[in-house]
């Protein structure tokens, strides 16, 4: 569960409680004086209806008696009423047992006043002592109904309306509170991974806001280690190019050199001049690496694009790839080969795929082949070199397009050259809006290059 979820559901918990409260100290505070102003106000009213009762007992008889009585059973508050004599004999009764009833009576048979019983959580027996002239005692039995708390929203169907309106409040309120706390921390990641997928002029603080909190220095903090990164990336990059430049004025001064010192040299010297010609080469090579990886980086290299035959591109590079091969025990084999066309750099497209085929004749097995195929799916030119070289650990795989990175720890040639033919393959394809992966596959790896076909289908 994200952020955001997580603190718009605690939003939505604490709102609740607080509901709940509420309406617990609502129902507390209405019950308890509710509660004892009902209890007087019976205790007044039995009394009231006590007295009346043996007034109309010595004026009409039973039947005013009886009239009365039915008169106090059609109120709503009222839901038993009934007459005991003193000696337990019933005159009127709602109920057909009252032997619960004979506690009550004889209370307020010996108190004359109002008695009560409250043991019922809905209603509550008031019992009351009257007495007719010919000095016979009865007890008037009144059940009454309890008050209950007030519904919060009110008893009508309406308050399922307001309930519902509540929710919704809160919901609203609960979103609105958890976008407003998580939105920085999404920018943040948001500019974060633009960060690291090389946008080095990525900034936050503006997107942020200036909300006074903990969340916009956090913003501020990440601009200010985005732009160190940045400037320590540039100056690493104008570093190696500036160092690349200026290297290759004394290695041409040292072929020239060089070439002097052949035309004097003896037969034993020979072996040595050749040694320092074939360094030179590699030395020279390495350098002109570095200069196009660094133009494409800082993007000063504004090749022009051209209309550029993939299929034929890939054919002639795969050619060129297996005339080495052969004599290295190896071969290279064309799987598919789709008809598929673009504009842009043939030199850098070359490059790129050239760089990835011969990554993989340099790993992959004695005896084995790579498989090369070219694909138009769904708008893209798909350009996939396998070799069977055993693959690299799944968590190095990322690290396959750095600059001067090696899988082998040792840092001679044989095991993994200059460490620049994918970083350059990389930027070469980024270059034409591609993208380019490397994943393990059947013991062994495999580069995937993608191209967006803007060029057409021929």
């Amino acid at each position: 569960m994200n952020l955001f979820f997580k603190i718009f559901l605690w939003f939505l918990a604490a709102i609740a409680l607080m509901i709940g409260v509420i309406i617990f100290l609502n129902w507390t505070i209405q019950t308890e004086p509710v509660v004892s102003r009902w209890q007087v106000s019976i205790r007044s009213q039995t009394g009231v209806y006590a007295d009346t009762a043996g007034q109309i007992y010595e004026q009409q008889g039973m039947p005013g008696l009886q009239t009365f009585l039915d008169r106090l059973r059609q109120g709503t508050t009222i839901t038993e009423v009934d007459i005991v004599g003193k000696d337990g004999s019933v005159v009127f009764a709602d109920v057909d047992d009252l032997s619960g009833y004979q506690e009550l009576v004889g209370r307020t048979m010996r108190s004359g006043d109002v008695e009560l019983e409250l043991n019922s959580p809905d209603s509550a027996l008031a019992a009351r002592k009257f007495q007719t002239s010919t000095g016979t005692e009865y007890a008037l039995i009144v059940r009454w109904t309890r008050p209950q708390p007030v519904q919060v929203f009110g008893e009508t169907r309406l308050r399922y309306i307001r309930w519902i309106g509540l929710l919704i409040t809160a919901l609203i309120v609960c979103y609105l509170l958890a976008l407003y706390l998580t939105s920085p921390i999404r920018k943040l990641r948001e500019a974060a991974q633009r960060l690291a997928d090389g946008e080095l002029d990525t900034r936050v603080a503006d997107r942020v806001g200036r909300r006074g909190d903990e969340l916009s220095g956090l913003a501020r903090d990440f601009d200010l280690m985005a732009e160190r990164i940045e400037s320590l990336i540039n100056s690493q990059k104008t570093l190696s190019r500036d160092i690349s430049h200026e290297l290759r004025s004394p290695l041409a001064r040292l072929n020239v050199a060089l070439e002097i010192a052949k035309k004097k040299a003896n037969n034993e010297t020979h072996p040595s001049l050749d040694r320092i010609e074939t360094e030179s080469n590699r030395l020279n090579e390495m350098i002109g690496r570095l200069l196009t990886l660094s133009r494409l980086e800082t993007g000063t290299d504004d090749f022009e694009r051209a209309h550029v035959n993939l299929r034929k591109l890939v054919e002639q590079v795969a050619a060129d790839a297996q005339f080495e091969a052969a004599a290295k025990g190896r071969s290279v084999k064309l799987v598919r080969l789709d008809e598929c066309s673009l504009m842009g750099s043939e030199s850098l497209l070359r490059s790129a795929v050239e760089n990835v085929l011969r990554n993989a004749l340099k790993y992959t097995q004695p005896e084995t082949t790579v498989e090369v195929e070219l694909e138009a799916e769904n708008g893209n030119a798909r350009i996939v070199v396998r070799d069977h070289g055993g693959g690299v650990p799944d968590e190095q795989l990322k690290n396959l397009f750095r600059p001067f990175y090696r899988v082998s720890e040792a840092r001679d040639r044989g095991s993994g050259g200059t460490g620049l033919g994918l970083a350059i393959t990389e930027q070469a394809v980024h270059a034409h809006a591609g993208t380019v992966a490397a994943r393990n596959m059947n013991g062994g790896l495999e580069v995937e290059i993608k191209l967006p076909l803007n060029g057409g289908h021929q």
